[in-house]
């Protein structure tokens, strides 16, 4: 078995503090051991409560992240060992299938069943196995400590700036490009419909300044986020203008990344007054995007 730096947590969001266990993994590269990041096939939640926190950061996305960041991936069912007593855990997860020299988590990590183990508790199961240990000081960021619940707060109250400086990234989605019908093209502002996965922490209704990744490339962009009032259709959706490109994207998945929030989602009393409005807010956010990328 190869001998491995395990970083333990959920991991929900991806954000500064859960990077901070995930660079002590990556650390003992120089030791020879492979950095590990384990993960569970669903939030613990769903299993002991029936229900899950919305979701901050897609499966496919927090993998991506995690294996750029230079970790594997290790996937365990929560509904098969949350029964387990934090020491048949270690013994059987982290050491049995893990392999485990290294392990690092938060200094807020529980573990086992009904999360009776704590960072104590895992501290002396690895003196006694002679595995490293190292817990993580809580990142704080505010008013206090980061956490998953704080960033979900920040995107439901249309605070990403707040979120992105949480998450140590920008707060992004994945969706399908689907047809729509076509007004923004007969505005002069051609948009992309894209709908949120199932479950996913919406932001509040308002118009973004975006970035579309598209083929690897980031884009600056805009981003109505809501039911578009205007023309009353009361459909929940993503609307995004792309600004300096002009291909067709239906079908495909592209990746929104959210840099900042421009105004709320108004009700305009023509189309070409939201066209107008829709050139102003892409004006507003192509200059966030070259902020962003210190071209200003």
């Amino acid at each position: 078995m190869t001998d491995t730096a395990v970083a333990l947590g959920t991991f929900d969001g991806l954000h500064k503090g859960h990077k901070a266990v995930i660079a002590c993994t990556l650390s003992k590269k120089e030791r020879g051991l492979i950095p590990l990041v384990m993960l569970f096939d669903s939030h613990p939640l769903l299993t002991l409560t029936g229900s899950s926190p919305a979701v901050i950061l897609q499966e496919d996305l927090r993998e991506e992240r995690i294996r750029e960041m230079g970790a594997g991936v290790e996937y365990i069912s929560f509904s098969e060992i949350y029964q387990l007593s934090p020491e048949e855990f270690f013994d059987e997860i982290i050491i049995g299938r893990l392999g485990a020299k290294f392990v690092c988590c938060g200094e807020n990590y529980t573990f086992g069943k009904n999360g009776s183990g704590n960072c104590g508790l895992l501290a002396s199961l690895c003196e006694a196995r002679g595995i490293e240990f190292l817990a993580v000081p809580l990142v704080c960021s505010g008013a206090g400590p980061v956490s998953s619940s704080r960033i979900r707060d920040a995107i439901r109250n249309g605070n990403i700036k707040r979120a992105n400086e949480m998450l140590g990234c920008e707060f992004a989605f994945r969706s399908v490009v689907k047809s729509g019908f076509h007004r923004g093209r007969l505005m002069g502002a051609p948009t992309i419909n894209q709908y949120f996965p199932e479950g996913f922490c919406v932001p509040a209704f308002g118009v973004y300044a975006t970035i579309a990744v598209i083929d690897g490339k980031e884009y600056p962009a805009v981003t109505n986020i809501g039911i578009r009032p205007t023309f009353e259709d009361n459909d929940l959706r993503s609307e995004t203008c792309i600004i300096g490109f002009d291909g067709n994207l239906y079908g495909q998945n592209i990746e929104i990344r959210i840099l900042d929030r421009i105004r709320d989602e108004m009700r305009f009393n023509s189309a070409e007054a939201l066209g107008n409005q829709i050139k102003r807010d892409a004006e507003f956010s192509a200059r966030i995007f070259e902020k962003r990328n210190g071209n200003v």
